[in-house]
């Protein structure tokens, strides 16, 4: 089974699949670094709370798989209004991947993804 990325950026959904999880972890950090050196956005004010650059989720990139229906592996990066980038894992309920010894954002979640056991 293929593993699938999905990248949301404001109105735009881009559809990926790719066959080996390497394959789709390059591509995952190919789009989102792309997404993340793009304009950056503005704070929002709604009257009882002021949301700042860094509370706003800009763009989303999640990859899934291997499986179809119940993949056991759910994770992504999340780009903020601010530029900064965030990864992340779980899919309801999604946990933050901390950073060990100044590893990038891309290399916390090839990390994580990687010593997942996907088979069974």
């Amino acid at each position: 089974m293929p593993w699938r990325i999905v990248v949301r950026h404001g109105p735009h959904v881009e559809k990926l699949r790719c066959q080996t999880l390497p394959e789709a972890l390059d591509a995952l950090e190919e789009r989102a670094r792309a997404v993340a050196n793009g304009p950056k956005l503005d704070a929002v004010d709604v009257h009882v709370r002021t949301f700042s650059p860094a509370d706003q989720i800009s763009a989303r990139a999640e990859l899934k798989g291997p499986q179809r229906l119940r993949p056991f592996i759910h994770a992504g990066i999340d780009v903020r209004g601010d530029g900064s980038i965030v990864a992340w894992s779980g899919g309801m309920r999604r946990e933050q991947i901390t950073m060990v010894g100044g590893e990038t954002a891309y290399a916390a979640l090839r990390r994580a993804v990687q010593s997942t056991k996907v088979e069974p």
